[in-house]
């Protein structure tokens, strides 16, 4: 009988037919949900990704803000329709160079289901657990000849096909986050879809900026209706003429005119304390309603946001 290696083909068969010992797959920890599981709030902070190959901006703002305390750090995903360093490669970056709890965008706008499911298999292999599902803001009308959105389904859709994947595949299951525009003016509807989210795998909703008394009560109704954590969208308004900005050409975002006219006519210093007092203030109001909050970097400016983290700390004493 024929010998391969000092075995005979019979004993390799009778070898390789023998059960195989194999490692059984621990799900990793996740520092973010096990918090919060504790009953402690979460502080996350959105860090928009390069335009280019410079990330020194990008990764010394994140250690910056590691030092302050946060918890994660989301990363958006092409904002605006505009190239940017990849969300999910930055949060792989984030998590081997800083050891920090990176939450990268995921939208619908860029990718169909094969690269989608590809990009998921590569965040597990890196230990990257948190995504945050998005539809992605429409390709802007100029460039559409160039550009083509995909779009072959929406955030809920691909919610459940994560969810899905968390049962088939992934020995670490994502923890599978979501948008809620707090600011609708038929929030009952953004309700329903949240619910319906729910049911396709959501566990932790972000909401839109908290910048006026109705968009507490919103945060206030989602507390009592939805059976998910919840983390209050803070933006640092940082100037009068921001602010109008963001009234008129930023969808999901509103700012009380009360606010709006603690801008006018003040000096910029001034005003940039005040983004921070009205930024305290508002995680303040919706502090008994929330799991921790989601702060949104205004113009690369971390010390604003340390700033705040450094308030929104006192309101726990």
């Amino acid at each position: 009988m024929a010998r391969l290696k000092g075995l005979t083909v019979g004993e390799i068969v009778q070898k390789t037919a023998q059960p195989q010992a194999f490692r059984v797959k621990v799900p990793l920890e996740n520092p973010l949900t096990d918090k919060i599981k504790q009953g402690k709030k979460v502080l996350a902070v959105e860090l928009d990704p390069p335009i280019d190959t410079d990330i020194d901006f990008f990764m010394e703002g994140a250690q910056l803000l590691k030092q302050a305390g946060v918890d994660a750090i989301t990363i958006a995903d092409c904002p605006l329709a505009r190239a940017r360093v990849d969300s999910s490669l930055m949060a792989c970056k984030l998590k081997r160079e800083l050891d920090i709890t990176p939450i990268p965008h995921m939208t619908c706008r860029d990718r169909n289901i094969n690269a989608t499911k590809a990009l998921l298999l590569g965040l597990s292999i890196e230990g990257v657990n948190n995504v945050l599902v998005v539809t992605g803001d429409p390709v802007p009308t100029a460039q559409r000849d160039e550009i083509k959105g995909i779009f072959s389904f929406n955030s809920a859709v691909l919610a459940g096909y994560i969810r899905n994947l968390n049962e088939t595949v992934f020995s670490s299951p994502f923890n599978i986050c979501a948008a809620l525009n707090v600011n609708a003016r038929n929030f009952g509807s953004q309700l329903q879809r949240a619910q319906k989210k729910i049911a396709q795998g959501v566990t932790m909703f972000l909401t839109q900026p908290v910048l006026g008394r109705q968009a507490v009560e919103n945060i206030k109704k989602a507390r009592q209706e939805l059976n998910a954590s919840i983390l209050g969208g803070i933006l640092p308004i940082m100037s009068h003429r921001n602010a109008c900005f963001m009234n008129n050409e930023v969808a999901g975002i509103y700012v009380a005119e009360e606010i709006v006219e603690q801008y006018r006519d003040i000096p910029r210093e001034e005003a940039h304390r005040l983004a921070v007092e009205v930024s305290i203030d508002m995680a303040s109001q919706i502090y008994d309603y929330v799991d921790g909050y989601y702060l949104i970097t205004p113009f690369k400016r971390v010390d604003i946001i340390t700033a705040i983290i450094a308030g929104i700390r006192n309101l726990t004493v």
